[in-house]
């Protein structure tokens, strides 16, 4: 059970990590297809924003506190903040790698919570891990 919590709670950190740099770029995007870029890294940032609370409510159904500080977040994820500000497609690009980082969690996670007999858990995951691999795609097509 120790594990699941620790890749639950890698998973809320990355998925605030991931969700920052998405709204980051969002606000940041420039070039001739603004507003297309804009409009994507905003349904993005949305759509994960909207995961944070639901997987913060499943860490805590394993009897365990959830890290809430950007610094026990940045301790938790492999994604790295965003200091500068690339042009559209390296940030497409930028987010693919990390949704990728992302994926490797979700699927860590549910491999641990089915063998655990967490399927309420294992079910969540799995829409996740869903909404990340449609984001993979977008990712790669808006990269190219």
């Amino acid at each position: 059970m120790e594990m699941l919590q620790k890749l639950m709670k890698k998973l809320l950190a990355d998925t605030f990590a991931m969700y920052l740099k998405a709204h980051n770029y969002h606000w940041n995007v420039e070039g001739a297809d603004f507003a297309q870029y804009h409009d994507f890294f905003g349904n993005l940032y949305t759509e994960i924003h909207g995961a944070v609370d639901p997987t913060a409510e499943q860490i805590r159904t394993l009897d365990t506190y959830t890290p809430g500080s950007l610094q026990r977040f940045s301790e938790l994820t492999e994604i790295e903040d965003e200091l500068m500000t690339p042009d559209a497609r390296e940030m497409c690009r930028r987010l693919a790698v990390d949704n990728q980082k992302v994926l490797a969690t979700l699927n860590m996670a549910f491999k641990m919570a089915s063998t655990s007999d967490k399927q309420g858990i294992a079910d969540f995951l799995a829409g996740r891990i869903d909404a990340h691999e449609k984001h993979a795609w977008m990712l790669r097509s808006f990269s190219k």
